[in-house]
């Protein structure tokens, strides 16, 4: 008489439904499949020097001040572009365009003024962001090729690049963590 181990081994009683993203779904084997949610693990601040402490510091004030800009730009450009596609003519396009850049610039002409060079470039950095377009996109979009082409020269003398795009991944992954933690209510 001879019992095979693995034949005792595989007798259990097992519930026949398992929890998984909010369903009930029928278990026919013994290996449970548990979703987590995703972990961001970002450098801590006790680790790091004197210095990097310093720029990380700076740049968190940076990206505190133009942050709600940016989230104000999002809101308001996806209002302005519901309202321009309304519209048939190029002439009424255009006087639109005009009333909106007056109101833009008399709500927002003396923070962007007071502005840095780094603050603007996180600012056209972070409206990417928010909109999903960059800076020489939403010109383009709105006031044209010329004027679009116009605007990147004024912004490549001072430093920026209008065609910008944020690289949460890489490049702007410390601006996104200063992101998270405003949304999460940590700053």
């Amino acid at each position: 008489m001879c019992i095979s181990l693995a034949a005792i081994c595989q007798v259990k009683d097992l519930a026949p439904y398992m929890y998984d993203s909010q369903k009930i779904i029928e278990v026919t084997d013994s290996i449970i499949h548990v979703s987590l949610p995703e972990i961001v693990v970002y450098p801590q601040p006790r680790d790091w020097s004197r210095r990097a402490l310093h720029q990380y510091t700076i740049l968190e004030m940076r990206v505190m001040k133009v942050y709600p800009i940016a989230k104000v730009a999002a809101v308001k450009l996806k209002e302005y572009n519901s309202v321009y596609l309304t519209f048939k003519s190029e002439r009424e396009r255009k006087a639109y365009i005009k009333k909106i850049e007056k109101d833009l610039y008399a709500e927002f002409e003396t923070e962007i003024r007071s502005m840095s060079i780094n603050q603007g470039r996180i600012l056209i950095k972070l409206i990417d962001r928010e909109t999903g377009k960059s800076g020489y996109e939403i010109i383009k979009e709105f006031k044209g090729g010329f004027s679009a082409f116009f605007w990147q020269g004024i912004a490549r003398i001072f430093g920026h690049n209008l065609k910008s795009e944020y690289d949460a991944a890489n490049e702007d992954r410390m601006i996104e963590y200063i992101i998270w933690q405003i949304d999460h209510g940590m700053l």
